[in-house]
């Protein structure tokens, strides 16, 4: 019997659950795990959450070489192109070790995970549910970074991401597991902890690091992250007006965004009312807001043309798009019930 490093008695078993798109990414996320120092997994839990898997099913296949002789104790389920949290629950259903790690599909673990995460989970006391890994977020050294670089860069410090979070395998049964209604990988993991701390379980940080790669990104991306303003308003509804404290996340720009799109729309209406001074200060308003905007995120970053010309028509379309995506989300989970009664 293997012991965990440090402690001289039993391993603790654990599987690792992997929701995948099949991005060129995931083949170094296995090779990162095969290469790990210390015991293996008991059972690796690959879980392909594209839409239509059927359309390259030799994707999944190239990538699955990597693991060599970890494939025999690897299983390949589908979840039907749900969204991670859907896809990380068929994961876990499968789980019969006592502990559940979660990667993502972008990450890299370090050389040494598989024993250092062997001594979180021996550390862990009675009443932890679960530990986060450690997540380092490489950045060019040669320039300042973009705003997506910087944005990805915020993982490092951020509570509970599953980019490598362990739980307790009991105690994802006991709270339901991750909400299917996230949809996105955007706060379905805060989500999932907030639940288990109001279970009464705790949730430490251990010492094990993994390596999150900022990957490639389309153009527009800043714009179509705003969508997650509608999982904020489910987060406000299943744990309050309060739940950014409670979950340590930063409350974004959502009440300057609203201001800002206001002051737009009041501007238009009024020079269409032809009342012009008004319409004028209106407009002004929303100026200054967008351009307070656009600089913050234009002076931390290279200030290259492209960045710049994508920051300034970025800065202009995402209040109102974040407005929108609030406030549909506000009216669409008015009345959204508690996970647990959804699944009863």
């Amino acid at each position: 019997m293997s012991t965990a490093p440090g402690t001289g008695g039993p391993r603790t078993g654990y599987a690792v659950v992997v929701p995948t798109l099949v991005r060129d990414t995931l083949a170094d996320c296995l090779a990162a795990l095969v290469a790990a120092h210390g015991p293996d997994p008991d059972e690796i839990v690959l879980v392909d959450d594209r839409p239509a898997p059927d359309a390259d099913p030799d994707a999944l296949e190239h990538a699955l070489t990597v693991l060599g002789d970890l494939r025999e104790r690897t299983v390949v389920l589908r979840s039907g192109g749900r969204g991670p949290a859907a896809a990380r629950n068929t994961g876990a259903r499968a789980v019969t070790s006592p502990w559940t790690a979660f990667l993502d599909d972008d990450v890299q673990v370090g050389p040494h995970w598989c024993d250092q995460l062997l001594q979180d989970l021996a550390e862990a006391a009675p009443d932890t549910g679960a530990v986060q890994g450690v997540i380092a977020v490489p950045l060019p050294g040669e320039r300042r970074p973009t705003d997506w670089e910087r944005g990805t860069a915020g993982l490092a410090q951020a509570r509970w991401i599953t980019a490598d979070m362990a739980y307790r395998t009991d105690v994802l049964k006991q709270v339901g597991g991750f909400d299917e209604r996230f949809t996105r990988a955007f706060r379905e993991d805060a989500d999932l902890a907030l639940r288990v701390l109001d279970a009464g379980w705790r949730i430490r940080r251990g010492r094990r690091t993994t390596r999150h790669p900022v990957r490639p990104a389309a153009r527009w991306v800043s714009l179509k992250q705003q969508r997650g303003n509608a999982d904020d308003a489910l987060m406000r509804r299943l744990h309050g007006p309060d739940w950014w404290a409670k979950a340590v996340a930063p409350r974004g720009r959502i009440r300057r965004h609203a201001a800002i799109t206001a002051a737009g729309t009041a501007a238009l209406a009024l020079a269409v009312a032809g009342r012009p001074r008004a319409a004028a200060v209106a407009g002004a308003g929303w100026a200054a807001g967008t351009a307070e905007f656009a600089w913050a995120r234009i002076g931390p970053g290279p200030r290259t043309r492209h960045e710049i010309t994508t920051m300034l028509i970025t800065s202009v379309l995402i209040p109102p798009a974040a407005t929108w995506h609030r406030l549909s989300g506000l009216w669409r989970h008015r009345d959204a019930p508690a996970w647990r009664e959804v699944t009863a």
